[in-house]
């Protein structure tokens, strides 16, 4: 099954546009093993999600031992339910085809994000697995993305706009989606717009402060799909008690029914 087949399998299944990702900081976290905090997360809100999302970065800022965790995390996950791989890798032709292999034949993961900025041989080796998706960076969520999403290029559009273009042209296997920031609904208004049949990854959602409204709105495609709203510390870090993976049940399935509740109003609007 490819990646956006499982995706909506599990979406209509459980009823929810809802990823979470799993990012453990030990700065935030209950005093608990990371493992054991992951699994208790997993075990506590898997029929509440469409997808799972870990962050590389937290993983390999634990070493050796973190990448085992990541292992034995993905190995937790429900198989039904995608996982994708927050690495934002991009590198040159050779070096991508390691970064692709490791992602999606070593650790397994059913989608990866990648950075576009060394153009299409960095991102043709993560393409090429048809079966995996692959999450562009298109408007990221965090608030220097002006610095250089922002600018025109020579066609006059800036520069995230002629990402989308591109990543549809890229699109022969349609395995591309792309990874729009809620922190900025009116680009992610007109990338829906511009690629109407792709899959969203769309982060920024609680402590970013992007609007959950506008970003389920703007986000789903006609059918009212391939939207994943992702939401990381707000859910992880309901708690710092024990009552930490009922905490995080709870505020991912009031989430939910915020998600479902605009859903509902969108579908009937149309």
């Amino acid at each position: 099954m490819n990646f956006i087949d499982k995706l909506l399998n599990i979406s209509r299944k459980n009823k929810t546009l809802l990823c979470i990702g799993l990012d453990p900081n030990p700065d935030l976290m209950p005093k608990v093993d990371t493992l054991k905090f992951n699994t208790a997360i997993i075990d506590a809100t898997s029929d509440l999600v469409c997808a799972y999302k870990p962050n590389l970065a937290f993983y390999e800022a634990l070493g050796i031992e973190g990448l085992t965790i990541l292992q034995k995390t993905i190995e937790h996950i429900p198989a039904n339910i995608p996982i994708i791989g927050d690495a934002k890798r991009g590198d040159i032709g050779n070096t991508a085809k390691a970064y692709a292999r490791a992602l999606f034949s070593v650790f397994g993961f059913d989608a990866a994000t990648v950075n576009p900025y060394l153009g299409f041989d960095s991102i043709e080796p993560f393409i090429s697995y048809q079966d995996k998706g692959i999450f562009i960076l298109c408007r990221t969520s965090n608030p220097s993305a002006r610095d250089f999403q922002n600018l025109r290029c020579p066609t006059g559009l800036p520069l995230y706009e002629m990402v989308a273009h591109k990543a549809k042209e890229w699109n022969a296997h349609g395995n591309i989606g792309l990874v729009v920031g809620a922190t900025y609904p009116e680009e992610l208004k007109k990338i829906r717009s511009l690629c109407p049949q792709m899959c969203l990854l769309i982060p920024g959602i609680g402590t970013q402060g992007g609007d959950l409204a506008l970003a389920v709105s703007y986000g789903i495609d006609a059918q009212g799909e391939k939207a994943i709203i992702n939401v990381s510390r707000r859910i992880l870090y309901a708690s710092r008690e024990e009552d930490f993976a009922q905490a995080a049940r709870n505020t991912a399935e009031g989430i939910r029914k915020q998600i479902n509740s605009v859903l509902a109003s969108c579908l009937k609007a149309n």
